[in-house]
């Protein structure tokens, strides 16, 4: 990105704090209403900064040996679930850092978390396995061997959960431990996200495309053209827009009126490297991306995907993840130089 670029386009970010952690910062998660930001690297260690000040609340040094995989935190805020290369499962109270529940997987990698929306169930995944556990760290639930890895994991309801591997994304019925649906495509799924309704769900596929079903009838449809894996994808929250990485470029679907079939798509151009991470603002029709040049843009979108970059600006190294604070007036990023940054960011009415 150039300067002229960056000049052009930073208007609504504003620096906050910065801080940096002991390796590559994999993810990052605020808490409650952004009272801290959490942060898990890939020495294992898990850190804790306070949202406003960006003071060290606490740290807990190479918690998982090996290395840190995946970081969740609860819905309500007050307890942070993260897993790593040990095959260990570790719930933390939010306040202080303390380990209230440890379980055990196994011997392989735990590479997904995810909690159920309203924070009875906690999933995890392992290679071909998923799990779920309760409040008390007691396994509630266990599927079968699935095809292959499982890519990723994301409850579409209180008690669905849904997992996606090659082949097929299958939902299913947690508390009755039962198959609900199964929507096949016959390429690798690497990505997944869910509209808030939870009746739509979309996947980037190692094929460099990107497939959606509309589950109510099971039917489906491919978006392709892109030129890397579309690793990163999500959605808005009133489910009209859906952002997909696969390259420099953000690609925009919008599902309002008849869409996205027989749609062009927005096309957001800045970054000069891949995109790695996207998400949507809570409310309103802002974007966030970061690239692997270490770029990270807002984008303000119209509801048919067209946008314009409104901020800009430049972390040390490659994006791993963008995480908006929960009254979207800040902005996180974590970098692959253990960088973590955080910027305030105006609403329209300020610019004015």
């Amino acid at each position: 990105m150039s300067d002229l670029d960056l000049e052009n386009a930073q208007s609504v970010l504003h620096r906050g704090w910065s801080a940096t952690v002991g390796d590559y910062a994999i993810a990052g998660e605020w808490t409650g209403g952004g009272d801290a930001l959490v942060v898990g690297d890939a020495a294992g260690s898990v850190y804790a900064f306070d949202g406003r000040s960006g003071d060290v609340a606490w740290t807990r040094p190479e918690a998982h040996n090996g290395g840190l995989l995946a970081l969740a935190v609860h819905p309500r805020g007050t307890s942070i679930a993260t897993a790593g290369q040990d095959g260990r499962i570790l719930v933390w109270n939010a306040d202080d850092g303390e380990i209230v529940r440890s379980i055990e997987f196994g011997n392989q990698w735990v590479e997904n978390l995810a909690w159920s929306p309203t924070g009875n169930w906690l999933a995890a995944s392992s290679s071909r396995q998923v799990r779920t556990y309760d409040t008390q760290g007691q396994q509630v639930w266990q599927s079968g061997a699935h095809p292959s890895t499982v890519s990723a994991i994301a409850w579409s309801s209180a008690n669905e959960l849904a997992t996606a591997c090659y082949g097929r994304v299958a939902f299913f019925d947690v508390p009755a431990g039962k198959l609900r649906q199964q929507l096949e495509w016959k390429a690798s799924l690497i990505s997944m996200a869910f509209n808030p309704a939870g009746d739509v769900v979309a996947c980037g596929g190692q094929d460099l495309s990107v497939h959606f079903w509309r589950r109510p009838n099971g039917e489906g449809a491919i978006m392709s053209g892109y030129t890397s894996k579309p690793s990163a994808l999500t959605f808005d929250a009133s489910g009209t827009l859906l952002a997909t990485s696969g390259g420099e470029v953000v690609t925009v679907w919008s599902f309002a009126d008849d869409g996205p079939e027989g749609t062009r798509p927005g096309l957001l151009e800045l970054h000069i490297e891949p995109v790695s991470s996207l998400a949507f603002a809570p409310s309103g029709p802002r974007l966030a991306s970061g690239a692997r040049d270490g770029a990270v843009v807002v984008w303000s979108l119209q509801r048919d995907g067209d946008g314009v970059p409104v901020g800009a600006d430049a972390v040390s190294g490659g994006v791993s993840c963008v995480r908006w604070r929960p009254d979207g007036h800040a902005l996180a990023a974590m970098d692959a130089q253990g960088g973590v940054t955080v910027w305030r960011v105006q609403d329209e009415a300020q610019r004015r």
